[in-house]
């Protein structure tokens, strides 16, 4: 049970949070690259928070369902379609044994993300992590990205439905609006650090003033941009340190490169800053060409923002629990209800609730009051019991 692989996409793999503790080792930390469309595809199928995910970029895949589950969309719009049917972003989804999901271009943004209830592909954890890392080759689907052919089972158990499915949607309006693709500009925030002082004050206010490009030198290891040169004292080479998700490196050449998901684990290159990681998404989401600015904040407002959008991620999770008609199981409905009703008639000396499974029916109520209609054969016994009895005495006598 599972799903097939019937076009790869492009660079799809397999993602979960990320893979911490081994920098120090030389291995990346790998992970997904919009932590918060990963977040909500997983709240939107009530997966764990850390549970692995389908991430593709600019082109998504085409795959079909060996069972049914629930899925969620959530990214940029590649315009999904099930069975040829247009399939809503920010929406638990329920797809059919055999159904074929289909991913085209992005239309807006660049990384879309697939969640499958039931904690999603059923695959190893290497060192804390589910994570795909390409370039050691291990993780995540066998150290790569998917191919035509690729069968990746998952978890189905208890996934039939989720409680209160009809409240499993969000507006993807409301996240389209955080990520700016309707504007032709982003702004992002900016930690200034941690070689702030190698570069010159000209150089500073052109970094936060001018506004920068995305180029097509972009990929999970990193983002090169176009613009003014940012200007250093005396060159920009230092001795190596570690890289942060999101730091800004600026090279000899002056344009500065943002170091994203698959990024070296230590840079020789002076770093200009290190954006916020609420923002990052707005960043990796901006197809080349787009314009960005940077706007410097504090440590402490960027751990504040953080505090927020956790905050926010609260509230979600709260909203898509809400009661709903949806998705409501019969079957669970039944077994939770009858001992209460059982217990109910026991207390009040009523006769219990019982249940003609012969027929498939409840009947509630006073017995005596049932019309039960009997069978041709529980007649003829009936009929012929008194003759029997009276045969019986006559032989007696």
């Amino acid at each position: 049970m599972g799903l097939v692989v019937r076009k790869p996409g492009v660079y799809t793999s397999i993602q979960d949070n990320g893979r911490f503790g081994y920098q120090g080792s030389g291995f990346s930390t790998n992970g997904v690259m919009d932590r918060r469309a990963y977040v909500i595809a997983n709240l939107l199928v009530e997966n764990d928070p850390n549970a692995p995910v389908l991430e593709f970029a600019l082109a998504g895949p085409l795959l079909r369902f060996t069972t049914k589950t629930i899925i969620a969309i959530t990214g940029a719009d590649f315009g999904a379609t099930i069975d040829g049917e247009p399939a809503a972003r920010y929406t638990a989804l329920m797809v059919k044994r055999g159904s074929i999901l289909r991913f085209g271009a992005a239309k807006t943004g660049c990384y879309g993300y697939l969640a499958i209830a039931g904690g999603s592909v059923r695959i190893p954890e290497i060192m804390g992590s589910r994570s795909t890392n390409l370039k050691c080759e291990f993780g995540g689907w066998k150290g790569r990205t998917l191919m035509t052919g690729d069968y990746l089972p998952f978890v189905t158990k208890g996934v039939d439905f989720l409680p209160n499915l009809g409240s499993h949607r969000l507006d993807a309006g409301n996240d389209d609006a955080f990520y700016g693709f309707a504007n032709d500009e982003v702004l992002v925030r900016v930690v200034p650090g941690p070689q702030e002082d190698l570069f010159t004050e000209e150089g500073i206010e052109a970094f936060y003033s001018q506004t920068y490009t995305t180029t097509a030198k972009c990929d999970r290891m990193g983002y090169r941009l176009d613009g003014p040169e940012i200007e250093t004292r005396n060159g920009s080479d230092i001795i190596s340190d570690g890289i942060a998700f999101g730091a800004v490196q600026v090279p000899s050449h002056g344009r500065p490169i943002v170091m994203l998901a698959d990024r070296q684990t230590t840079g020789g290159y002076a770093k200009i800053g290190t954006i916020a990681t609420v923002d990052i998404p707005k960043l990796v989401q901006r197809p080349p060409g787009s314009r960005v600015r940077f706007e410097p904040v504090t440590v402490q407002q960027a751990q504040e923002l953080l505090r927020q959008e956790a905050r926010q991620f609260e509230m979600l999770a709260l909203k898509v629990r809400r009661p709903s008609a949806d998705g409501i199981s019969p079957r669970r409905t039944a077994r939770r209800l009858t001992p209460i009703l059982e217990r109910q008639a026991a207390k009040t000396q009523a006769d219990t609730l019982w249940i003609d499974r012969a027929n498939r029916a409840e009947r509630v109520g006073s017995r005596n009051a049932l019309q039960y209609e009997k069978t041709p054969d529980e007649k003829a016994s009936a009929d012929n019991a008194p003759q029997t009895a009276s045969r019986g005495n006559g032989r007696t006598a």
